[in-house]
């Protein structure tokens, strides 16, 4: 796997090129701002992108903004953000297109060596990983009329489903069998409306209705 980092921080950018190496994933560029990041990608075609929000030369915005830029340039590129902060709706907006290959973790997230490597992995194939402490904040800030008609235990698999979970490691949190698993995701999909699709992964459009309300 070859991954482009783009971050403000230098010992940041450093410690999570080595923590890569170890575990076999090449960095192919690690860079300090959003600009920097756009040649990158356009340079080097990544499996995956890892990105903090806030860079140079505002601090506010940055890093998202030139992720989805690359995302738009490079379609299906896979986007893995970092941040010390809950930007809630950066996370719908990398969501929004119904595309899998997202992940929003907090820094604090990179300490956790297996979760992290893990969700690196995860994104990278194709699939989500969205912080738990992300999806609490988004819950407690959006009001979540589409998702009145959900029962708490749908719900919980949906929540499960945002992290990034696949049917046999939910099945195995909430003590249930796989067969349980896939009744209650084939009964969210049912009451979010969600067709099959040859173009749209349900499974991301679930979490991007979870997150968006």
């Amino acid at each position: 796997m070859r991954v482009v980092i783009a971050e403000d921080s230098v010992l940041l950018r450093v410690g999570v090129t080595r923590l890569l190496a170890d575990e076999g994933i090449e960095t192919v560029a690690a860079v300090e701002d959003g600009e920097a990041l756009l040649e990158a990608v356009a340079e080097h075609r990544p499996d995956l992108a890892i990105v903090d929000v806030r860079m140079p030369p505002t601090f506010t915005d940055e890093g998202l903004r030139a992720a989805l830029r690359a995302r738009a340039a490079v379609p299906g590129l896979p986007v893995l953000v970092l941040s010390q902060y809950v930007e809630e709706r950066y996370a719908v907006d990398l969501l929004a297109s119904g595309a899998g290959g997202v992940g929003y973790l907090l820094k604090e997230r990179v300490a956790e060596v297996g979760d992290f490597v893990d969700a690196v992995r995860r994104v990278a194939a194709g699939g989500t990983s969205i912080d738990q402490e992300v999806i609490a904040q988004v819950m407690a800030r959006v009001r979540r009329k589409p998702l009145d008609a959900l029962t708490p235990r749908e719900r919980q698999v949906l929540g499960l489903m945002a992290q990034g979970l696949s049917n046999t490691a939910i099945a195995r949190s909430l003590v249930v069998s796989d067969g349980a698993v896939e009744k209650h995701i084939g009964n969210i999909f049912a009451k979010l409306g969600l067709e099959p699709s040859s173009e749209e992964h349900r499974r991301v459009r679930a979490v991007l209705a979870y997150l968006e309300g």
